[in-house]
């Protein structure tokens, strides 16, 4: 999915670049015109909880009036989480370009067109 978000943004001419949750510690958010993080669900509709929700509430000040993107998958339950994910970075003040998109299990051909769709929004 985040491959998918990634070629959609440049297909705007935009430099795009995909970072695992480790290797995204060292970049600078100031520095970008747009962030899309993308996350699983895992428990009870939850962001999962050993790597990429320490990492997201170490950035979540930085994204005030940042143009963001969220999207992940889930195995079970409603898409709680991703409503809940997306209520929190409204209130702190991220620029939402959509809704957070969410994918049941793998994602399938329509699901990654839409994935490369928010990277789309995400650049312009």
């Amino acid at each position: 999915m985040a491959q998918a978000v990634a070629e959609g943004a440049s297909l705007e001419q935009t430099d795009t670049s995909v970072y695992t949750v480790e290797e995204a510690h060292d970049v600078d958010i100031d520095e970008l015109y747009g962030i899309a993080l993308g996350c699983p669900s895992m428990g009870a509709e939850e962001l999962e909880d050993s790597e990429f929700e320490p990492f997201f509430e170490s950035i979540k000040d930085k994204l005030k009036d940042k143009r963001l993107a969220l999207f992940g998958s889930y195995d079970w339950g409603t898409g709680e989480w991703m409503e809940t994910w997306q209520d929190e970075c409204e209130k702190i003040g991220a620029i939402m370009i959509d809704d957070g998109l969410i994918v049941h299990l793998t994602p399938h051909d329509d699901d990654l067109e839409n994935c490369h769709q928010l990277g789309q929004l995400l650049a312009q």
